[in-house]
């Protein structure tokens, strides 16, 4: 099964809601106490669990679209919006590090979409064949 740029694109925006939702995970740690009322009356804590699960089910939905080899690498994205997102919103730093890992990160899912292209499918009997 070809993989459609429509599951490509659910995936990326899945990755992304998914990096959002930790971001206000982080935030709402700041006025999270352990017990039941703190966790649901805490707004940054619920809008994080909302986007978890709606990128959940849009990577659900993706799948339909392509091959789970293909598609689910593309889930690394989130390391390289999560670097960003912390960044502009919480101000942390990013150093040599952590830029290179943003680098190789994107050059690993490059490497796997090239790899997934030039991919020759066997059929059955070839495999039968050679057994």
């Amino acid at each position: 099964m070809e993989t459609k740029p429509w599951a490509i694109a659910t995936v990326l925006l899945c990755t992304l809601l998914i990096s959002v939702a930790q971001i206000f995970y982080k935030l709402s740690v700041k006025t999270l106490d352990f017990n039941l009322i703190s966790a649901i009356t805490n707004i940054n804590l619920l809008i994080g669990i909302a986007l978890y699960g709606i990128g959940g089910i849009l990577l659900v939905l993706s799948f339909k679209g392509g091959e789970v080899s293909v598609l689910y690498p593309i889930i690394a994205t989130g390391y390289i919006w999560v670097s960003f997102l912390s960044k502009y919103f919480l101000n942390e730093e990013m150093n040599y590090y952590k830029w290179s890992g943003v680098f190789i990160i994107a050059l690993g899912i490059m490497i796997i979409g090239l790899g997934s292209k030039k991919n020759k499918k066997i059929s059955l009997s070839e495999v039968q064949n050679v057994s």
